[in-house]
């Protein structure tokens, strides 16, 4: 069953709504095939000849197939996989201007008898092609001309093969109102695509821009500590290179002022690193139930304090929690998510952070993530598990032991 749902469960939402967009207008190939292209067949009933109506039929069906293959052409476009299918368009547009011209001689001649069976596939026509018009533009004062130009355009033709105009005005109303809403759905269509893709690349970017900023302040703080330091030890190497060249003895004075300060800046560098790999347990279970919500999602933190954790445990768990909710974010489309922290008066602090919407499969290679936390969690002797759990549910799990128990139990 997961191999049957995992082509769905592992796309992202914006793939979803693609995938969900496209075959809806595969579909529009067989809606129009069955709901026009089957009229001309089934009033060849009792006739003798069925060439005209075989004719239509294979007509609708080439131009069903024709306006498939232009609204999947767009969507590539609308997605910024493709060019805008500007050939294809003007050849669908001009397959279409022919094919009704040739219905309406058919009816002004007498090879079409039925009464509506004209109106029917003009009908059908000229509204998928307009949908499918609709969809190579890219502003809606743009798709707004089409269905009026689409209406005059067969209006015109009816009075061209000298038909009445009553005729022709009820097939440009009907033209118009067919037009009008398969351009407004198209329309929305390829809107609400186009702006699902752009709220996944501002996520990404949104990400980014957080680790790029990150880095900046880390590089700007370590440039604040080491630069006036290294400078004085630049100055003062050079003096005592002066002072040695003339072999005076203030420039063992000097080196020793440099080791000092050499000294100093690394217990300085320490500090700032120290102070980057920390991370407040607090802030980052708050700043996860607002990142995850702000993303659409049900976040839900149960934080069970039975006493005061220390600041290395905090540390460590803070940085399970940034890491944990960058995954949730980056991989999967999750909708719910649970984080539970447990820390009883005596005993193991847990750590669960539970969420749907995995993947079957990861997307890409993995990643070193789990592997740093890991390697955190190491120094309190902690453990961190990971993986999917059944129902597309990923959940990752930390248990840090409780270190004043085991070490009286190794004096023991």
């Amino acid at each position: 069953m997961s191999k049957l749902t995992g082509w769905w469960r592992n796309r992202s939402s914006a793939g979803k709504v693609e995938l969900y967009t496209r075959w809806s207008f595969h579909l529009f190939v067989l809606l129009e095939i069955t709901s026009f292209g089957l009229a001309p067949v089934a009033s060849a009933a009792g006739k003798s000849s069925h060439v005209v109506p075989l004719s239509l039929f294979l007509m609708l069906c080439a131009h069903a197939v024709l306006c498939g293959t232009l609204s999947s052409k767009a969507l590539d476009w609308v997605v910024g996989r493709g060019e805008r299918p500007t050939r294809l368009a003007v050849t669908t547009a001009s397959v279409t201007a022919a094919a009704c011209l040739a219905v309406l001689t058919l009816k002004t001649t007498g090879r079409i008898d039925e009464p509506a069976l004209a109106p029917t596939l003009v009908a059908g026509l000229t509204w998928f092609t307009a949908g499918s018009l609709v969809l190579c533009m890219r502003s809606v004062r743009t798709m707004r001309y089409v269905p009026p130009v689409a209406a005059a355009g067969v209006s015109l033709a009816v009075i061209a093969v000298r038909l009445p105009a009553v005729q022709a005005l009820g097939y440009g109303v009907g033209v118009l109102l067919g037009s009008l809403f398969f351009g407004a759905t198209c329309g929305f269509s390829a809107w609400l695509l186009n702006t699902v893709y752009e709220l996944d690349r501002s996520r990404e970017v949104q990400a980014r821009l957080a680790v790029a900023e990150e880095r900046l302040r880390f590089g700007r703080d370590l440039h604040d500590v080491m630069g006036r330091n290294l400078a004085v030890i630049a100055l003062k190497s050079e003096l005592a290179v002066q002072l040695a060249r003339r072999e005076r003895p203030e420039a063992v004075d000097q080196m020793i002022e440099v080791q000092r300060i050499a000294q100093e800046s690394q217990r300085e560098v320490r500090d700032v690193v120290r102070g980057y790999r920390e991370a407040d347990l607090a802030v980052e279970l708050e700043g996860a139930r607002g990142v995850l919500s702000a993303a659409g999602m049900d976040c839900r933190v149960d934080f069970r304090a039975g006493r005061q954790l220390s600041a290395e445990v905090q540390s460590a768990l803070g940085w399970v929690v940034r890491e944990a909710t960058t995954n949730v974010l980056r991989h999967g489309d999750a909708h719910r998510c649970l984080i539970r922290l447990t820390a009883p008066q005596s005993g193991s602090v847990t750590l669960l952070v539970e969420n749907d919407g995995a993947p079957g499969t990861p997307a890409g290679p993995p990643g070193s993530g789990l592997a740093g936390l890991r390697e955190r969690l190491a120094a309190l002797d902690g453990t961190l598990q990971a993986g999917l759990v059944g129902d597309g549910r990923f959940r990752l799990r930390v248990e840090i032991p409780d270190r004043e128990l085991h070490e009286v139990e190794v004096r023991v």
